[in-house]
């Protein structure tokens, strides 16, 4: 068997094994055997561009000081140990285990009731240690369901005391629907963004992914968030066969709600948390097979060539492009034609990550109060249904007006689970949740699980 050497885990024992990332054509599968529990497939690519082109080549960071010494070797030393390879660009904090809702795919596999909640004081010192370990990072408050806390906006506030610019919180938005006092509170207190969990355009999809109807309370969580001035990101699951039809009518949505909706963030499914068990390959939707159907499903009102590798996080994590919403539920492309990817001079990781840092609170905060075109677009009004990208000229005082307000990002992350896990990847991860035990441990070792469920890290 031919094929780039990697190492991944079992996903039956979590032990480190030996794989290989096998082409056959377009298609890409991660391959390996486990000596006790046998040879396992998953597909990581399939389609074009192919996955030795989708490159954007990085210098390795060395971090400085090492939080954690090298015991067994990667991915059991996380906090960050020295074979890693990149800082923290996002540092996720879950201040809550509880829920308000049972879903059926959930990364952190949270319960109604079942845990206690860290108090203020242990926050502060967990933001203090985000400080001291990732200075300058940005911050998204998570769990569980952040929002079954009253006192959020505390939290919000200690973050923003001690230093952090951008917070952001991830929710299902049923709190903020239905408590708009509560969203003024956060705002207030210096909430930038909100991460919503927006999975599609009806409830059927709801019904099957969340396990009840949520598109009126999805479309009140983002009018309250227009009237308080708080940036707003489309957050899909992607599920094969339940609402990866509905991708090119998502952005439609999304286009029409700017520029309160400050984009959408795809997040094809991965087999962890409350959902360990992979089904088969058809289960799974890679990084090209998405930028496809994206711009199939929206008749070309982006295009799958707009989409770049990221310069933070490892090359085949991500996509992302950037854009001006236009009158008449039209898109202009932001970013300039380059050459494609993979033949550009490395740039040093660091760099990287703090560009992907000021991106992120730039683009996905709400607009400045007062800039040109920022009255808000609340989602009771009709639904974008132009299909033609925005073409011609503009006056440079119209751009520059727009470009305040009317950006637009679209992007895409595809973390791993114990089937993809691909260890040279995990080393370049940026996003990173807070272990009080253990340190900075990133996002895909933190959630990934055994198919019985058993977690590497999470407790």
């Amino acid at each position: 068997m031919e094929g780039d050497a990697t190492e991944s885990l079992c996903p039956v024992c979590l032990n480190r094994i030996a794989a290989k990332r096998v082409a056959r054509g377009e298609r890409v599968e991660l391959v390996k055997t486990c000596p006790d529990h046998g040879e396992f497939k998953a597909v990581i690519w399939n389609g074009r561009p192919g996955m030795k082109e989708w490159r954007r080549p990085k210098t390795p960071l060395l971090l400085r000081p090492v939080q954690r010494e090298t015991q067994r070797g990667c991915p059991f030393d996380c906090g960050l140990c020295r074979e890693h390879r990149q800082r923290s660009c996002t540092v996720l904090l879950e201040v809550t285990r509880r829920c308000n809702m049972q879903c059926a795919v959930c990364f952190a596999g949270s319960h109604p009731g079942d845990a206690v909640d860290p108090g203020l004081e242990e926050i502060r010192d967990w933001y203090q240690k985000a400080l001291s370990m990732a200075p300058g990072s940005n911050i998204q408050l998570s769990g569980g369901e952040p929002t079954v806390r009253d006192d959020l906006p505390e939290i919000v506030a200690a973050g923003r005391e001690i230093g952090f610019g951008f917070i952001q919180l991830n929710t299902n938005g049923i709190r903020l629907a239905n408590d708009t006092e509560y969203l003024k509170a956060l705002k207030d207190a210096g909430l930038a963004s909100v991460f919503l969990q927006f999975d599609g355009i009806d409830d059927a999809v709801y019904l099957k992914l969340r396990g009840r109807e949520l598109t009126e309370i999805k479309r009140r969580a983002i009018d309250a968030c227009a009237r308080h001035g708080v940036g707003v990101v489309l957050v899909p699951t992607l599920v094969p066969g339940v609402n990866t039809h509905q991708i090119g009518a998502l952005l439609r949505r999304a286009v029409g709600l700017s520029p309160t909706v400050r984009g959408v963030h795809f997040q094809p499914v991965s087999y962890f948390g409350r959902y360990p068990q992979q089904i088969n390959g058809a289960s799974r939707i890679t990084l090209p097979e998405l930028m496809a159907a994206i711009e199939h499903q929206s008749a070309g009102m982006f295009k799958a060539v707009d989409f770049r590798p990221p310069g933070c996080e490892n090359t085949w994590c991500s996509f992302h492009a950037d854009y001006l919403t236009l009158p008449g539920c039209k898109v202009r492309l932001l970013q300039p034609p380059e050459p494609f990817p993979g033949c550009c001079t490395p740039i040093p990781a660091e760099e990287g990550a703090l560009r992907s840092m000021a991106h992120v609170s730039r683009q996905w905060a709400a607009p400045p109060s007062g800039s040109a075109g920022s009255d808000p677009v609340t989602a009771g009004n009709p639904p974008c249904v132009s299909d033609s990208p925005g073409g011609g000229p503009m006056r440079l005082d119209d751009f520059l007006n727009r470009a305040r307000s009317r950006t637009f990002t679209v992007s895409a992350m595809a973390f791993q689970d114990a089937w993809t896990m691909d260890l040279e990847r995990l080393r370049d991860c940026c996003i990173h949740v807070l272990d009080p035990r253990r340190g900075l441990v990133p996002f895909c070792a933190y959630n990934v699980t055994a198919v019985d469920g058993r977690a590497l890290y999470r407790q």
